[in-house]
């Protein structure tokens, strides 16, 4: 197995676990019990808080923060600078906060400078826009940008968009013009599709 690599400048705690293969690069901060995957890429100044969970063959660019709360599954991109937020009625001064948590399932990538409101879950393959501010589910193979996110059509698992072939009643037949996979994106998930008016 390859082993893990950390620069001499970043911060792992001792009780956090890191898998084989993992680069862990300039200025990260691993806090205490938190989980790393295989074959994982930390970026420059990239923060994880304690307890998270993260799978294998992740990236987080640069400046990423994932604060408690959050799960990442396998084969996630995480763009620069974004943000996981976990508690939603933040105070200076409470005693009685609580974590909300966060998940992002497997082969989903999250655009530079996105803000994650806890609670929201981010599904299978799901292509979150750049400085997009996700408030709520995002739908396995979405395509969601703005603030809030709002789904404004499917990806494919090589992150093109798909194209409508066919509607059915309980689903929508898209095909990816790129590589030819084809799905079957459900008839509820397909009605989100707000319709770009500009």
């Amino acid at each position: 197995m390859n082993k893990v690599y950390i620069h001499p400048t970043a911060v792992v705690d001792k009780t956090a676990i890191i898998g084989d293969g993992t680069k862990v690069w300039h200025f990260v901060h691993v806090r205490e019990n938190a989980e790393i995957g295989r074959e994982c890429v930390l970026g420059h100044s990239v923060y994880v808080g304690e307890g998270v969970k993260i799978g294998n063959r992740v990236k987080l660019e640069n400046r990423a923060n994932v604060y408690p709360g959050v799960k990442i599954e396998d084969k996630v991109f995480v763009g620069p600078h974004v943000t996981f937020v976990n508690d939603p009625y933040p105070r200076s001064f409470s005693t009685d906060w609580r974590i909300v948590p966060t998940l992002v399932k497997k082969g989903a990538s999250i655009g530079t400078g996105t803000v994650v409101m806890c609670g929201a879950t981010i599904g299978e393959y799901a292509m979150i826009g750049a400085g997009s501010v996700v408030t709520r589910d995002v739908q396995p193979h979405a395509i969601a940008y703005g603030n809030p996110a709002e789904v404004r059509g499917f990806a494919c698992k090589c992150g093109r968009k798909l194209k409508e072939e066919e509607k059915k009643q309980k689903f929508v037949l898209m095909k990816c013009l790129f590589c030819g996979e084809k799905y079957k994106i459900p008839a509820e998930n397909y009605a989100k599709i707000r319709k770009n008016k500009g």
